[in-house]
């Protein structure tokens, strides 16, 4: 009985461990030999053989707190001791000099508030083995998050530092720091001599408000988001923004690091192109979740789909924020339409957005479900000054406010009296929010979850603590009103029947429609995009 829940507990910690005690790197089969021989297995043991009901909990909290362990989150320098200097001798046995110092130290103040186990990257991952390299660069985000302590070692801010070294330290720059501190539940800041940051000696960090408001200050992430974050592909936007303006060794480590966070398997294939990496994370994200906020970009088009971004830079600008309407604002609204005969459209409108399927990738290329406005006049309005490859186009479409679109794209300009061939479309992406269906899963998996969405669908549903409970006409009806408010738009050219490509622009494209009879006269279907 022992053993099952000794290898249940094995099954998501790292594969190699430091000994703190000993400075030996243990894998899991030396992990088990040393608990066996220890004297927490032999009271183990005795207990079991008094008692016949095997009181599992006892048991269970007995291995855990034995398999308890530490993990680090640091910056790489340039000498550090790997798995194959250690691999015979054990950290405490190498001449403490340099970086060797950095691991003696973790270890040191691992075993120091009572822990047997302590990880670092760079010498409990065989960095020449590829497969128990990937397997690494897969499960971080789990092991953080299940170990019982992270400390977070500031390698440039000196000791007796004041309030706001720890904004400036390189370590908020880093890809792996932002996964490995939002997984960690309790963690410790370390300055360069070892001594606790601001010597704050409280059990953890995240109760620090003045450590965390810091932090937020540093990195443009609430507060409350640094202490409880959750993972999930929901809101996948603002997760590859944070992570838009951090660095890592590798190119693509940036974005397997991600993984983690946005609850994605994504297989690592080192010598892939960044931007093709990027490409199957978002198809992962955007199918799996039906998620469209990954689609508010600027930039340039990916060669793995034109929908998608070819950097995660692309991300960086902030969304423009599109007000939604207040409840007060609503129900004016609602009740002129009420009176004006447009129920029973609203209700046919409603059931056909309803009907729509999540978006999907096939042979990556995204059928989205769109909202669709016919493109009439295109028109160059100025080529930019400072930038002479980008030009901005005036462009007309059908039901819509005229809209200026700036792109490096060259495209056919042309008007009702100079036709082409060629189709221009403007679309919002349909975001099922508007239907005001409460998602349960979503409730269940986080119940502090904001839902309310600024990104391309548009004002979003009500906020988290407002109860919809409305009838079908009801329903209809706020929809109606809720598309006709601004939105994000893309610009899509037809590049043979059925099939099209987005234009990419360096400016977001919020557009609205002229009036109701546009909202109720929408062309709805879903489109397949290269």
């Amino acid at each position: 009985m022992i053993q099952l829940i000794i290898n249940a507990q094995l099954d998501d910690i790292p594969l190699r461990l430091l000994n703190t005690s000993t400075g030996r790197l243990c894998d899991r089969k030396l992990q088990i030999t040393t608990f066996k021989r220890s004297r927490e297995y032999r009271d183990l043991v005795s207990f079991t053989a008094k008692h016949a009901d095997l009181q599992m909990e006892r048991i269970k909290d007995a291995v855990m707190t034995y398999f308890n362990y530490v993990m680090i989150s640091h910056m790489w320098e340039e000498e550090e001791p790997l798995l194959h200097n250690i691999q015979n001798h054990g950290v405490y046995e190498l001449h403490p000099v340099g970086d060797v110092v950095k691991s003696q130290s973790f270890c040191k103040i691992a075993r120091a508030a009572g822990y047997q186990w302590a990880w670092i990257d760079i010498c409990c991952v065989d960095q020449s083995n590829r497969v128990d390299f990937h397997e690494s660069a897969g499960s971080k985000f789990l092991w953080y998050s299940r170990s019982a302590l992270t400390i977070v070692y500031l390698s440039d801010v000196p000791s007796s530092s004041v309030s706001g070294a720890l904004a400036k330290s390189a370590w908020n720059t880093r890809g792996w720091a932002l996964p490995e501190f939002m997984a960690a539940r309790v963690v410790l800041f370390y300055q360069k001599d070892w001594t606790l940051y601001l010597d704050d000696h409280s059990p953890n960090h995240k109760e620090s408000i003045m450590i965390m408001q810091e932090l937020e200050a540093a990195t443009g992430i609430d507060a409350q988001t640094l202490i409880a974050f959750r993972p999930g592909m929901r809101g996948a936007r603002q997760i590859l923004q944070w992570a838009s303006r951090r660095i890592t060794t590798s190119r693509e480590d940036i974005l397997y690091s991600l993984g983690g966070m946005l609850d994605v398997y994504l297989p690592v294939i080192y010598g892939e192109r960044k931007e093709h990496v990027l490409g199957r994370l978002l198809q992962e994200v955007i199918s799996q979740s039906g998620d469209i906020t990954a689609l508010d970009w600027v930039g340039k088009s990916s060669e793995f789909n034109s929908c998608l971004p070819a950097d995660l830079v692309s991300y960086q600008p902030p969304v423009y924020t599109l007000l939604s309407l207040s409840e007060d604002e609503m129900q004016t609204s609602f009740s002129s339409l009420q009176g004006a005969g447009v129920a029973d459209l609203a209700l046919h409108l409603y059931t056909a957005l309803d009907r729509l399927t999540a978006p999907r990738f096939a042979a990556r290329r995204l059928h989205l479900p769109c909202i669709v406005f016919q493109v009439t006049t295109m028109v160059i309005q100025r080529r930019d000054q400072e930038q002479e490859t980008h030009r901005t186009y005036v462009v007309k479409a059908n039901g819509l406010h005229d809209v200026a679109i700036t792109t490096k794209d060259k495209l056919t300009q042309f008007s009702p009296t100079r036709p082409t061939r060629q189709t221009f479309l403007l679309v919002r992406p349909w975001n099922r929010d508007l239907l005001e269906v409460p998602n349960f899963a979503d409730d269940m998996q986080d119940p502090s979850a904001d839902k309310s969405d600024t990104s391309l669908g548009g004002a979003g549903p009500p906020g988290k603590n407002e109860v919809v409970d409305l009838d079908p006409y009801s329903r209809a009806l706020r929809l109606v009103i809720r598309l006709g408010q601004p939105f994000h738009a893309l610009l899509l050219a037809q590049e043979r029947q059925g099939v099209y490509k987005r234009v990419a622009s360096d400016r977001q494209i919020i557009t609205q429609v002229k009036d109701m009879c546009s909202v109720r006269d929408v062309d709805i279907r879903t489109i397949e995009i290269l």
